[in-house]
C-alpha cells in the first residue's frame, strides 16, 4: 500500500524536529509495557489531588480503538480509526506532547475487524478500531497493525522507513478479531509474533528491518510479549495459543515452554516477578503461576497454582506486581462494574477486591498505583495488601477507556475511543510518592 503522510509538521519547529534525533529519557513511556517493560516507571506525580487537582493540559480526538499513547522525545503516538480516500483505515498519529497538536498522520492498513461494532449492551459499546500501541526508539516509530504488518516510520515526519507483512512474507495466518499485540523493543531489536511454520516468532533489526532470528510454529494471540531476565538470561515470553514460550532475546533460542489452555482470545501479557511467571485469560480459562528453574542449560517450568473460571481472569488488562502481590483488573465482561483486585502472586489468593472499575488498566508510578476505569476516570491507589486505599480520583476523558494510563514525570496520559488527554500532575516540592 502506498504510504501517504496526511499532515506534516511545518515551519521552523517542524524542521528542528526533523533534524534532531529523538531521545528516550527516563521520563518517557516509549512502548506499551513502559520504560522498564513491566508496567512500571520511577516517574513522580502529585498524589494529593484534593489540594492540587490535575490540570488538563490538552484534549484531542482519538476516534476508534484502544491503542495507548506512547510518549517519547516530546511527542505522543497512538493509532486511530479514520476514513482515507473513502476507506476506513488505521492511522498512526504523532502529537506534540506539550499541546496535543497533530504533527503528522500516517495511514497503515485497512481497518477490518471480526465482530465488535457498537452492538450489545450500552456498557459494551466499545466499537471497532486499532488496539496495538506504537513503540518508539530514537528517530523510529514501530507500529504493528491489525493485519499483521509491522511498520517502521520516521518519528519526525511519519515517512515510511521499512515494513514487513507477516502474512505475505512469513506465511502467517489471520486470527479472529485480528492483531491486537504491540511490538516490543529490546536493545536494537523489535519483537513480534505472527509468522507461519518455523518462523512464527520473529526479531527484526530496528535500523533496517533485517531478520535477526526467527523460529517456532505457534499461533499468536492478542497478548503483547513480555521481556524479562530470569536466571541471568534476558528472554522474551510469547503468550501463544499453545501457551507460554520463552526465547533468548539475543539468539531466539527456545529456553522453556509452559502449555496453557486457549479459548476464544488471550489478550493480557505474562507478568514476571523473580523466577515466577503469571498469566491469565478470559472465557473461563483463568489464571496460573509458574516457577521457572534452571540447571545448566536445562530449563523447567513448575506449576505453583492454577485457577480456572473467571474469578482471576484478566480479560485484556495486564496486572502489575509489587512486593509479591498482583494489582489489576480481574474480571470478564463486567463492563463498568469489574473490580480492581490485590492477589497474592505465590498462591493466587484474593487479598482484597474493589468494585466499579471495569476493564480499564493499571501501571505503577513511583510506587503509586495509577488506574483507569472504563469510564475514563484516573484513580490513584496505595498498593498495599492491608486493604484498598484510594488516594485520589479524577474524571479525565469521555468515551470507552479499555486500556491502561501512561505516566511520565508530572504527567498522566489517557486515551479512549473518543479522545486522548494529558494531565498535569506535577508534585509540589515537598510532596513525595507513597513508597
Amino acid at each position: 500500500m502506498k504510504h501517504v503522510v496526511l499532515r506534516a509538521a511545518a515551519g521552523l519547529a517542524g524542521l528542528a524536529l526533523t533534524l534532531n534525533a529523538l531521545s528516550i529519557s527516563a521520563a518517557d513511556w516509549p512502548q506499551y509495557h513502559g520504560p522498564t517493560l513491566d508496567g512500571k516507571t520511577p516517574a513522580r506525580i502529585a498524589t494529593d489531588w484534593s489540594a492540587h487537582p490535575p490540570k488538563v493540559l490538552w484534549k484531542t480526538p482519538t476516534p476508534g480503538g484502544f491503542s495507548v499513547l506512547a510518549v517519547a522525545g516530546g511527542r505522543a503516538f497512538t493509532v486511530v480509526l479514520r476514513e482515507v480516500d473513502g476507506a476506513k483505515m488505521e492511522v498512526c498519529l504523532a502529537l506534540d506532547a506539550a499541546t496535543g497538536r497533530e504533527l503528522w498522520a500516517a495511514p497503515l492498513n485497512l481497518a477490518k475487524y471480526d465482530g465488535g461494532g457498537d452492538s450489545g449492551t450500552p456498557d459494551n459499546q466499545g466499537g471497532d478500531g486499532p488496539r496495538s500501541t506504537p513503540s518508539v526508539a530514537g528517530e523510529r516509530v514501530f507500529v504493528f497493525d491489525s493485519r499483521f504488518t509491522l511498520h517502521c516510520l520516521n518519528a519526525a515526519t511519519g515517512a515510511p522507513v521499512w515494513a514487513h507483512d507477516l502474512l505475505a512474507e512469513f506465511g502467517g495466518k489471520m486470527i479472529s478479531w485480528q492483531n491486537a499485540a504491540s511490538p516490543v523493543l529490546e536493545g536494537d531489536l523489535v519483537l513480534v509474533a505472527g509468522g507461519g511454520a518455523g518462523q512464527s516468532l520473529l526479531a527484526f533489526r530496528q535500523a533496517d528491518g533485517a531478520v535477526v532470528w526467527k523460529g517456532g510454529t505457534e499461533t499468536p494471540t492478542h497478548a503483547t510479549p513480555t521481556v524479562a531476565t530470569l536466571h541471568g538470561v534476558r528472554q522474551v515470553i510469547f503468550f501463544n495459543q499453545s501457551g507460554l514460550v520463552a526465547c533468548e532475546v539475543a539468539t531466539g533460542r527456545e529456553l522453556w515452554r509452559q502449555p496453557y489452555r486457549f479459548s476464544v482470545s488471550t489478550a493480557a501479557s505474562p507478568v514476571v516477578s523473580g523466577d515466577i511467571v503469571y498469566c491469565s485469560a478470559g472465557y473461563g480459562v483463568g489464571a496460573g503461576a509458574y516457577r521457572i528453574s534452571r540447571e545448566g542449560e536445562t530449563w523447567k517450568s513448575t506449576e505453583l497454582w492454577r485457577k480456572t473460571g473467571n474469578e482471576l481472569a484478566n480479560h485484556w488488562s495486564t496486572p502489575v506486581v509489587l512486593d509479591g502481590y498482583l494489582y489489576g483488573m480481574f474480571s470478564f465482561k463486567e463492563y463498568g462494574s469489574g473490580p480492581l483486585k490485590c492477589v497474592e502472586l505465590a498462591t493466587g489468593r484474593v487479598v482484597w477486591s474493589q468494585k466499579d472499575f471495569g476493564p480499564g488498566g493499571v501501571v505503577l508510578a513511583g510506587g503509586v498505583l495509577v488506574a483507569s476505569t472504563d469510564r475514563g476516570e484516573v484513580v490513584l491507589v496505595d498498593p498495599q495488601p492491608a486493604g484498598y486505599k484510594e488516594l485520589a480520583r479524577f474524571k479525565a476523558i469521555a468515551g470507552k477507556c479499555w486500556n491502561r494510563p501512561v505516566v511520565t514525570d508530572g504527567r498522566v496520559w489517557v486515551r479512549s475511543t473518543r479522545e486522548g488527554a494529558c494531565l498535569d500532575v506535577t508534585p509540589a516540592p515537598a510532596q513525595t510518592a507513597v513508597r
